[in-house]
């Protein structure tokens, strides 16, 4: 593994109620601090509320940040805004000596330091942190894993897909389990790297294909579709959208796993595909997401 040691930088932080005035805020700072001058972000938690960062390469001026941050979202939130230093460190490999291996039904997802560690009757998924998302440890990855083991308890689907992969973790899981061929798309060039280089730490070339793709737009998924199971761990909005495409991919009876929503979220993504025939059929929760299981009904 070779090292990502990240300089120190300053950091402003706050809190907003919404994603509206999140955006409105990202938007206003963006438009002030330049490319390579600052780097602006916003993520919404649990609560529904949006964290707002900005990294700066050079000590910024405080008060113009407070004086951007008011004109988008208020004095009163520009008076809650936090300076403070990051100290420079290798974050991938302080992300490593953190990560312990992590158990979902019959997988256990750990680094190369703790393949010693799984259990002889459990499926060892090999993941490394690194860019793509998907280490094992985010509760939507390990919900999926979860519903996936469920699904096998009762089936072995013939043609799985795995849309939005990551860092393959649950493709990689499905073609350990089955033993049979597993597509595998992401629109991201570097998670499509990273899901091949698992690939190949995992021993699944084989059985796993990874390719980029936007959506379901590439002769791929004809070419291996029907899926009897697919599973999308992406985010509340792009699944909504995915919903109707997707049922043309399906065959009858199909499993659908989806995750990357918050818990709020999932009723308005259960509506979605519920409207294209699929019906939920269990739903798990982890740390304020959602994972969850449908069936398409025809």
């Amino acid at each position: 593994m070779t090292s990502t040691l990240t300089p120190a930088s300053h950091r402003a932080s706050f809190t907003l109620a919404d994603e509206i005035t999140a955006r409105q805020a990202v938007d206003v700072l963006t438009e002030v601090f330049f490319e390579g001058d600052a780097a602006v972000a916003a993520f919404e938690r649990p609560d529904g509320r949006w964290d707002v960062t900005v990294h700066f390469a050079q000590a910024p001026d405080q008060v113009l940040v407070r004086e951007l941050v008011a004109g988008a979202a208020g004095p009163a939130i520009a008076e809650t805004v936090t300076f403070d230093l990051v100290e420079a460190k290798d974050w991938v490999k302080a992300s490593l000596d953190d990560l312990v291996p992590v158990p979902a039904g019959r997988f256990v997802v750990h680094g190369s330091h703790d393949r010693a560690r799984v259990a002889a009757n459990k499926l060892g998924i090999e993941i490394e942190a690194a860019l793509a998302f998907g280490t094992g440890h985010h509760g939507t990855t390990r919900g999926c894993l979860l519903l996936l083991d469920h699904v096998l308890k009762s089936r072995k689907p013939h043609r799985v897909l795995d849309l939005g992969t990551g860092t393959g973790v649950l493709a990689i899981a499905a073609a350990k389990a089955l033993h049979r061929h597993v597509l595998a798309s992401d629109i991201d060039p570097p998670s499509v790297r990273v899901a091949r280089e698992n690939v190949a730490i995992n021993g699944v070339r084989p059985q796993l294909r990874v390719i980029r793709a936007t959506g379901f737009a590439a002769p791929d998924f004809a070419q291996h579709g029907p899926f009897d199971l697919v599973l999308a761990n992406i985010l509340a909005n792009p699944l909504r959208q995915l919903a109707g495409p997707m049922r043309r991919y399906l065959a009858p009876k199909a499993e659908v796993i989806l995750s990357g929503l918050l818990t709020p979220q999932a009723r308005g993504v259960i509506a979605a595909y519920r409207a294209r025939g699929l019906v939920p059929v269990k739903h798990i929760k982890i740390e304020g997401w959602s994972s969850l299981l449908l069936r398409h009904a025809g």
